[in-house]
């Protein structure tokens, strides 16, 4: 059995095959959680992959079982984001699919505990991590005549997070992102969707395990993120926001239509 077939051995259900063999792919975020299972889960269906992250170790690691690459790469830096298109197109030739997944929890609100640092830090990895790794990766990508990228947003980028605004603030910048930027890059070729999960496997949870626990929570599976990751980047469509519960098959969020003039508010 091979490194790659013995880290994806317990995964349920099977990836998306033919439609990804040979494609090469970027995974920022790789090193663990969601990007970690996504990487595996790219390999397997014959994708090639690149894992970026600021965890050398860790994602070295990842890069190694599944026959990879590793980048160090800080998401909130665009030279940075310019310089992993760059090295994946030297080490695979172009690029095809962006996974824009790196993030952190945000750590502070807007009252007394408002944090600067930690304020710019979430908004750099959840929100410009996406906005800088697109405006690198499009060129690659129209180079090859189109292809796909994913951002991670979440439930947050769905729903009213009073406990942690400023992550749902981020969030929801994102799903803005996916929806407005589907329609405009249609032309070149390339679909843009994003991902929504709820309370799923990676390091952003670890302060909320006990509480997650206390109220009879499920927390999702990291595979079944990346397999959802998977369905999108074989399917057609572009400028969807995928939400993912426990429970409940994934599929693409589907939004009320606004108001239009004139009309009362709740039409």
């Amino acid at each position: 059995m091979t490194a790659v077939e013995s880290a994806v051995a317990a995964r349920p259900g099977q990836a998306e095959g033919a439609a990804l063999q040979g494609k090469a792919a970027i995974v920022t975020g790789g090193a663990s959680g969601l990007g970690r299972a996504t990487a595996l889960a790219l390999a397997e269906a014959g994708a090639r992959v690149v894992v970026a992250d600021l965890d050398a170790r860790g994602g070295r690691e990842v890069a190694d079982m599944v026959g990879g690459r590793f980048r160090a790469c800080d998401v909130s830096d665009p030279d940075a984001n310019r310089a992993l298109v760059e090295f994946a197109q030297e080490q695979y030739g172009g690029v095809d699919i962006a996974l824009l997944n790196a993030g952190v929890a945000t750590g502070c609100g807007v009252g007394e505990d408002f944090d600067l640092a930690r304020y710019r830090r979430a908004m750099g990895a959840n929100l410009d991590g996406v906005v800088f790794g697109t405006h690198a990766v499009l060129p690659a990508l129209r180079a090859r005549g189109g292809g796909a990228i994913v951002a991670t947003a979440s439930l947050a980028g769905l729903a009213a997070v009073p406990l942690d605004p400023l992550y749902a603030a981020n969030k929801h910048a994102v799903v803005g992102l996916a929806r407005s930027l589907g329609p405009a890059l249609a032309a070149d070729n390339v679909r843009f969707n994003a991902v929504c999960p709820g309370f799923a496997e990676s390091r952003i949870i670890d302060p909320l395990r006990d509480m997650l626990s206390k109220q009879g929570l499920s927390v999702i599976p990291a595979e079944v993120v990346a397999d959802t990751v998977l369905r999108i980047l074989t399917g057609d469509g572009t400028g969807e926001c995928w939400f993912i519960q426990p429970g409940r098959d994934p599929e693409p969020f589907r939004f009320r239509t606004v108001p239009g003039p004139g009309e009362p508010v709740g039409v």
